[in-house]
């Protein structure tokens, strides 16, 4: 599934394409996604983007009228093609362009999301009760003691809810505890301030590197140009289960925590 940094590669790379761009037609071959795409999806065809903006894992497009929402899900892309660019399977929404350029979204298990919002974007739904965005002045220092106290749900756990902050996803939870010598099996609310505050600035760290080198390369996710993203090839633990520590040399342990892979070094994360 595409993560945060994957989807914030897509937004910097479908906006020089799409800001200040008229849509001339909407095109939805698919109805059926995670929910069902309305008839007033069409309102957005002669308005302007004025703004290309992400909220959490939500890529938001923004007119006069209203927003369009888009979401990946677990294995949507978004490329920016040209509108006659013959179909593909799984091709199910295009947004296309005065400049004769099309948004085109692809989701072959159809989890992704298109919807049409004319109310105020952070009172919906899908957006209001989420976290902060790591990456800002909303994600500081104290803010994850504070909300993990008397909490005794594991530590990624905790840090993976978007209610307490958005788009620490499965793998750079993994990355970000590691880093941090945190056990990702320690209850929430046994960890010091001192290391919440030391783990806040390595999730900022990692998903900002992560963004910097193009997203995870996953077999699922693709820049909007189609080149894949590299941020692989540094990971310390995830995908690594059995295989040698890079600090210590210990084997790193593989556990199932909320259905995910969770990887750590017995040793580094000792507690």
């Amino acid at each position: 599934m595409p993560e945060l940094p994957e989807v914030e590669v897509c937004r910097q790379g479908i906006k020089p394409h799409v800001l200040n761009q008229n849509v001339s037609k909407v095109i939805v071959r698919n109805r059926q996604m995670r929910w069902p795409v309305s008839d007033d999806i069409e309102d957005i065809e002669g308005e302007k983007i004025v703004a290309v903006e992400r909220r959490a894992k939500y890529l938001l497009l923004k007119t006069a009228k209203g927003t369009l929402l888009l979401h990946l899900g677990m294995s949507g892309t978004i490329r920016v093609i040209d509108a006659t660019l013959p179909l593909k399977k799984h091709d199910h929404f295009d947004l296309v362009l005065d400049s004769g350029k099309a948004l085109r979204l692809n989701d072959p298990r159809r989890f992704g999301a298109i919807l049409w919002l004319t109310e105020t974007v952070a009172e919906h739904p899908l957006l209001s009760e989420l976290g902060p965005e790591p990456l800002t002045d909303d994600f500081p220092q104290g803010h994850l003691f504070e909300k993990s106290r008397n909490k005794s749900v594991p530590v990624k756990t905790f840090i993976m809810n978007n209610h307490v902050v958005v788009g620490v996803g499965n793998i750079y939870a993994n990355e970000s505890l590691f880093q941090a010598g945190i056990r990702p099996t320690t209850p929430a609310g046994k960890i010091s301030r001192k290391r919440y505050d030391a783990l806040t600035l390595i999730i900022k760290d990692v998903l900002a590197k992560a963004i910097k080198q193009g997203g995870t390369t996953l077999k699922d996710f693709t820049q909007s140009d189609g080149k894949p993203g590299y941020f692989a090839q540094e990971l310390q633990v995830y995908g690594r289960g059995g295989e040698d520590c890079v600090v210590c040399g210990s084997t790193l342990k593989e556990i199932k925590q909320g259905g995910r892979a969770t990887v750590y070094c017995p040793k580094c994360q000792a507690r």
